[in-house]
Parts: C-alpha cells; structure tokens; sequence
C-alpha cells in the first residue's frame, strides 16, 4: 500500500535541505531557552525533524522513538502526532497508528491530511465502514490526491455502488503501477456488473498489461475468461408455445349481489365454465447491432369455454419492436418504441381492434435497481357498439406511469412498484374517465428444483367524467360513475426437461362501483404447459 509522505517530508527530499532544517531548528532552540515553554516547543520540532530524516531513510523504529520524543516535550503536536501515525504504519502496527491519528485529528479536524492518513490506515486493516465517511470526505475536497480514488472506488464497489466506484477510479490518481492495476481490475468488475462486458474486458487486458507476474494476473485472467468474455450470440428467432386448461366462474362478468331488480335479474344468467387455452408467440430479430435490436412479433391467443362457447376468445397481435442500448454517465439504459396491432374476436365475431403505440426508457441504475417511464398511445375500434351514442366505446386512451424493479440473487429475486395514469377518451360519454393505477408485485425463488413464485397486485381508480346517462338505469343523468378494480394474480411456475415449464396462475379481479351493475366479482384458475424456443 503505498503511503502519503509526511507534509515537510517534501522540503526533505533533495539532500542540501536536510542539514539546514536540523540547523534552523537548533538555532531557534538556542533563542528560546530563555523561555521555557517556547524552548520545548522548538525541541519537540528538532525530534519531528530527526524523525522524518530517519523515517525517509526506512529507519522506522529510529523516527518512532523521535516522534515520542518530541510528544513527551509537546503532547500536543499535531505534526508529531501525524508522523507517529505515518512511523507505526510502517512497522504495521496498525492499531497504534489509528490511536495517534484520532488523537491528532481531534485536535485537528479539518486537517486533510490527518483525516486522510487515518482512513488508509483503517482501510489497510479492513475497517471500511470506519474508512469511507473520511476517505469520502476527502475525495470530496481533492479527488486528486494520490491513490484516493482506488480506495473510495473499492470501497463503493464492496457495498455494490458500481456507478459510484466507477466515477472514483476514473477521478482517480496514482503513480503506484499496483494501484492503477487493481483499479483497472476492479473498474472491469463494476463494468461487468453493469452490463458493459466489452469495456470491462479491456479494462481487465489494461490491467494485466500493467503487471504481467503480479499475483492478481491469474485472477484477472479468469475474470476475463469467465465473467466479462462475451455471451454467446442469442438466437434471432424464439418462438413459445402454451397449451393448459382453466376454470372461469363469472365468464359473462356478472353483476355483484345487489338489491337493485336490473342487477338481480342480470345474474341469473349461466356464467361458470371450465375450458381449454392455448397461446402461440413468435419472434425474430431482423437487425441486430451492438446497441440496436429491431424484432417483429406475431402472437396468438385463445381460449374456449366449455360451457359458454358465445364467449370463445380468439386474439391475433402483430408487433414491432425497436431498441437501442447506450450509456449516460456510466449507467446503461435501454430506448424502446414498440407498435401493435390487435385484432380480437368473441364467439368467432369480431369484437374489438386495437392499435397501440408504446415508447419505453429503461434505465439501470445499478446491479440492484433498474426504473422503466412508459407512455402509451392506444386507439379502438368496437365492431358491435349499439346504437346510442353515450354508450359507444370507439376512442382512444392515453397513459403514462413508471415501474421500479429491485433485483436480487442474480433476479431470482424481485420486487416491484408502479404507477400509471390513464385517460380514455371514447365516442360514448358514459364511458370517458380518468384513472390512476397503483402497481406492486414480487417473485421468490425457491430453493427446490428452480421452484418460482410469483405475486402481482395492481388497484385502478377510474373517475368517470360525465354523469352516466344509460336508459336501463335506475335515474339516469344523475350520478357520475366511479370504480376501483383489485387484480391479483398469484403464479407459480416449475421448470422442466426440454425447455419445458409448469405453470399454475390464479387470478382474482374485485371491481368495486357506485352504479350496482358495475360492481363484479371473478376468478379465473389455470395450469400450462409452456415448450419454448
């Protein structure tokens, strides 16, 4: 570890200055001896200086005794206690030297040096958490000081602060070739961490350049070979295929329990049925750069309920997608713009089309942490919307939010918190609002056989704008609905031989509304097999 020089050590450098700092301070000695006090001051200097010549010299034991020496006739001194400090590092005797150091910086607090001094020292005996509040506050007032920038930048990457490691090694200084290649070892592991494994492999070959028979050199090696050599090439092409069976006991979504006669007579109808599902997705990546990936998508959805077949649901969507992958002050983000095209029938009749527009920004704040803003443009078009024109559902919906993810385990863990904010604007005033979603979720894995478990709550408050006018409602033209839907979707899925997976969902929606004949319960229960490609 390579150690600040003492701060008059520098005028000790070049042999003409050594005789005369020894001669100035004798001569100051001889003028004061007439004071006492003044006369052990300028004595304790005459011992600091001796003891720097020794401690240039290597002769630690020799500058300890005459640092002790000039603490005995000025217990006092800071310089004499920094030096001390400085000469018992030498000799290893760490502990020590962090005694003399706290003495000095209490009675110097603001001095760098000491402050600096005290932190190597804690951090050559492994207490970083003592050594990083005075190294930071250090690097804070002068990044530049030598070798700093590897020890705050070590010690950010041990608490997993990659971003922050990396902006102190590039702030860094040093002239020590050991400290520069163990900053470039561990700026290819903060690198690494981020996703950068190109710059973090040459980061790595810098750092074996540097000292070729040094002991890191097979470590560093093996990082290169093992953590930041390239991943093989992804497949272009990916296709999954999903085939299950589910139970469904409010297909045709009625009503909640109500008193109101509408309602009662509406959940008389048949609306329990188990059935079949199955689900096709393809995909192929038809550019693809090293920041840039373009996708085209086809996805197919159906199910069909035994019971109720007028409610078979059939989906088509195509898709594009384009992403671009860049940096901003040493984070990685993702830029997204995606557009769907969806066309969807109900009991083999059309029932809906949907075009939707949807940019997203990803951005990985660190190993742990990663924040996706999405907007979303959508627009509809229903194929059988009635002939009143309150209740047409033809319009467009807008929506803005966020989602945050923290991952763990190496994302076999996470948690997830969201927002969005959505507004449909449709033909029909009776159905424009203005909504605020809440979102929230987790994924454990557990510790048998890849076990996963999954949890997704989201709860959507929609506003509606104008009083809801609908004949077949008690007082229409009087009141402005309002409603709050709870979904929760619980999954648990096991991995199998041959790419294949077992997945168990269940998914519960309470949709609570002041209008009774808004208000409705369901449960939807399934379990798939899921191939992928």
């Amino acid at each position: 570890m390579r150690r600040e020089r003492p701060r008059v050590a520098s005028i000790l450098a070049n042999g003409p200055f050594r005789l005369g700092l020894i001669a100035a301070a004798a001569l100051a000695l001889v003028a004061l001896l007439s004071r006492p006090a003044d006369a052990q001051q300028a004595e304790a200097d005459v011992f600091v200086a001796q003891g720097i010549l020794a401690y240039e010299e290597k002769r630690y034991d020799e500058a300890l005794t005459a640092f002790e020496e000039a603490l005995r006739l000025a217990p006092a001194s800071v310089d004499a206690l920094y030096n001390k400090g400085l000469a018992l590092t030498a000799l290893g005797r760490l502990g020590e030297a962090a005694e003399a150091l706290e003495r000095a910086r209490t009675l110097a607090p603001g001095e760098q040096a000491v402050l600096f001094q005290l932190g190597v020292v804690y951090f050559g005996a492994g207490r970083y958490d003592e050594a990083q509040p005075l190294l930071e506050a250090v690097f804070a007032a002068d990044p530049a000081r030598e070798n700093l920038g590897y020890y705050v930048g070590f010690m950010r990457y041990k608490k997993g602060d990659q971003r922050g490691a990396l902006q102190a090694f590039e702030r860094g200084v040093t002239r020590d070739p050991r400290i520069e290649q163990l900053t470039r070892f561990y700026s290819g592991l903060a690198l690494a961490g981020l996703g950068f494994r190109e710059r973090a492999a040459g980061e790595i070959e810098q750092a074996l350049r540097l000292l070729p028979a040094s002991p890191l050199t097979g470590p560093a090696e093996r990082l290169r070979d093992r953590v930041v050599a390239p991943p093989k090439p992804e497949r272009r092409f990916r296709a999954e295929v999903r085939v299950g069976g589910f139970y469904d006991d409010n297909v045709v979504v009625n009503p909640a329990v109500s008193t109101d006669p509408f309602v009662r007579s509406l959940r008389d109808r048949p609306q329990t049925s188990p059935g079949e599902l199955g689900s096709l997705r393809l995909e192929y990546s038809f550019v693809r750069t090293p920041t840039f990936d373009a996708t085209v998508t086809y996805s197919l959805y159906a199910t069909y309920d035994n019971d109720l077949p007028d409610f078979n649901l059939v989906s088509n969507l195509g898709g594009l997608t384009g992403t671009y992958q860049g940096t901003v002050r040493n984070l990685p983000y993702y830029l997204q713009l995606q557009y769907t095209y969806e066309y969807i029938t109900l009991g083999g009749d059309e029932f809906v089309q949907r075009h939707t527009v949807t940019p997203y920004l990803t951005l990985v704040e660190s190993t742990h942490n990663l924040t996706t803003v999405q907007l979303r443009f959508q627009s509809k078009d229903f194929a059988q919307d009635g002939d009143l024109q309150d209740e047409r559902r033809d319009g467009t919906n807008f929506m803005a939010g966020f989602t945050h993810i923290v991952r763990l385990s190496g994302d076999k863990h996470l948690l997830k918190v969201g927002y969005q904010w959505d507004r449909d604007d449709t033909d029909g005033r009776n159905f424009r609002y203005t909504g605020n979603r809440l979102l929230a979720g987790f994924q454990y894995t557990l510790p048998w056989a890849g076990l996963r478990l999954s949890y997704d709550f989201d709860v959507h408050f929609r506003d509606y704008r104008h009083k809801n006018t609908n004949p077949i409602l008690p007082a229409p033209g009087t009141r402005k609905r309002a409603d709050t839907e709870m979904n929760h979707v619980v999954g648990l899925s096991l991995p199998l031989p041959r790419n294949l997976t077992l997945l168990a969902e269940f998914q519960a929606t309470v949709n609570d509304s002041n209008i009774d004949v808004f208000a409705y319960n369901r449960n939807f229960f399934s379990l798939s097999l899921i191939w992928s490609y």
